[in-house]
C-alpha cells in the first residue's frame, strides 16, 4: 500500500537570543560602517534604542558596555585634559576594540557570505591528478621505485605479505607493498586590490563597507581553511600599500584620486616573491582610474571621463601580468557604461575575467570565484 508523503509546516522560531547577544549582532554591524570607532557606534547604538527600545531597565547601553569590557571586546583608556593627573586635570574614558574583537568581526564576515553560498562537498578542493601528494584518496596501488616510506600502507601491505606467503613463513617483499594515492592540493596566492579612492563613497553610496566585509571574510577563509594559501591586501588610492588583517576593520576611504596602475606594479611584485605556481589578483574599484605617479615624484591627475594616457599604462599592466600568468579579475561596483567598456577592454588585454557586481552579491561572487580557481591549476 501506498502512502503519501507531504510537508508539515509550522512557524518559525527564532532562536532565543540573550540581551547581549542581541545588542553585539547590531553593535558588530556598526563598528564595522564606522571603520572601528567605538564612540560613533556606541553613540549610533544609543539612537537605535531610542527609536526601537532594543533594551530596557533590566538590561542598558551601559550593561551592554560592561560586559563587552568584562567579555575582552573593548579596551577601556583614559584621556586626560588640560591638567596633568592629581593636578586637576579629569580623565574621560575612551573604547578601542581589542584583537579579539577584531577577530570575532572576520569571523562574522565569513559566516554571513558563506551563509549566502550553497553548500557544496567538503569545501576543500583539489587539483584532478593524483600523485605525491598531501591528501588521501582511499585509492591503493603496488609500490613503485621513488614512493615516500609515509606513502607506504602498512596495513593493506601486511595483509598481502600474509595472503602471499601465509603466517608459517611471514615476510614482507618489495611486491606486497601497496601505496595510498594522494591528491597533491593546489596551492593559491591572492592579492586583493581595494579601492580607497573619494568616489566609493560618492553619490550617497557606501562601496567600501562591502569590500571591507569580504577582504575580512577572504582572510578569515584562507587562515582556517587554506592555511597554505596566501593572501596579500593592498589599498590604493593617490599610490598603493599593502595593509595588514589587523588594519582591515579599520579601512577607510580618503580625499584620494584611483591610481590604479600602482596597485597593480605592487600586487605583481608581491606575487613574485612567492614560490608556488597558482597566483592571482583580485580588484575591487569603481573602475575609473584618474591617477599616475611620473618618475619625477609628482602626480598626474584627470578626474574627468577616461584619460587615454592613464588608460593605456591600465592596459600595459594587464598585458604584463598576463605575460608572468597571473589573472586578474576585477569586480566592478559601478554602473557607468563608459567605465564598463573600460574594464572590459582592460580584463581581455589580461585574459582574466570580470564581474559587473554592483555591492549586490559582492561577497558571493568573490568567494565562488575563488574556489573555482583553486581547482585549476594556474601556469606559473
Amino acid at each position: 500500500m501506498n502512502r503519501r508523503q507531504g510537508f508539515r509546516f509550522t512557524s518559525y522560531k527564532a532562536a532565543e537570543q540573550s540581551p547581549f547577544e542581541k545588542l553585539f549582532d547590531i553593535f558588530q554591524e556598526l563598528i564595522t560602517h564606522t571603520s572601528g570607532d567605538v564612540e560613533e557606534a556606541l553613540d549610533w547604538l544609543r539612537e537605535l534604542d531610542k527609536e526601537y527600545e532594543l533594551t530596557d531597565d533590566d538590561y542598558t547601553i551601559d550593561d551592554f558596555i560592561e560586559d563587552l569590557k568584562a567579555k575582552g571586546y573593548l579596551r577601556e583608556e583614559v584621556e586626560f585634559g588640560p591638567g596633568e593627573p592629581g593636578e586637576g586635570g579629569t580623565g574621560d574614558p575612551s573604547f578601542s576594540m581589542t584583537a579579539k574583537l577584531e577577530r570575532m568581526l572576520r569571523r562574522r564576515a565569513l559566516d554571513q557570505i558563506f551563509g549566502k553560498l550553497k553548500r557544496r562537498g567538503s569545501g576543500n578542493h583539489r587539483t584532478g591528478k593524483t600523485g605525491q601528494g598531501d591528501e588521501h584518496t582511499g585509492d591503493f596501488r603496488s609500490y613503485r621505485f621513488g614512493d615516500r616510506l609515509e606513502q607506504i600502507s602498512m596495513t593493506e601491505s601486511l595483509r598481502n605479505a600474509q595472503v602471499n606467503h601465509g603466517m608459517d613463513d611471514f615476510r614482507l617483499e618489495e611486491n606486497d607493498l601497496v601505496v595510498e594515492d594522494t591528491h597533491h592540493k593546489a596551492q593559491m596566492s591572492t592579492v586583493l586590490m581595494i579601492d580607497i579612492s573619494h568616489s566609493m563613497i560618492l553619490y550617497g553610496e557606501d562601496r567600501i563597507t562591502p569590500a571591507k566585509k569580504v577582504a575580512m571574510a577572504l582572510t578569515e577563509l584562507i587562515t582556517t581553511r587554506y592555511p597554505k594559501d596566501t593572501l596579500d591586501i593592498l589599498v590604493f588610492g593617490n599610490d598603493a600599500w599593502p595593509i595588514s588583517v589587523a588594519e582591515l576593520p579599520y579601512l577607510k576611504v580618503g580625499p584620494y584620486h584611483t591610481n590604479t596602475v600602482a596597485g597593480l606594479q605592487l600586487a605583481m611584485d608581491l606575487l613574485r616573491r612567492k614560490r608556488n605556481t597558482n597566483k592571482q589578483i583580485f580588484m575591487i574599484t569603481d573602475g575609473k582610474p584618474s591617477c599616475l605617479r611620473m618618475p619625477d615624484g609628482t602626480y598626474y591627475k584627470n578626474s574627468v571621463g577616461l584619460d587615454d594616457y592613464i588608460v593605456e599604462k591600465c592596459y600595459n599592466m594587464a598585458s604584463q601580468a598576463r605575460k608572468l600568468h597571473i589573472p586578474i579579475t576585477t569586480f566592478m561596483i559601478a554602473q557607468d557604461p563608459y567605465l564598463m567598456q573600460f574594464v572590459r577592454h582592460f580584463t581581455e588585454a589580461n585574459k582574466g575575467k570580470a564581474f559587473f557586481t554592483g555591492l549586490k552579491g559582492l561577497g558571493e561572487m568573490i568567494f565562488e570565484d575563488y574556489e573555482q580557481n583553486r581547482k585549476k591549476r594556474l601556469r606559473g
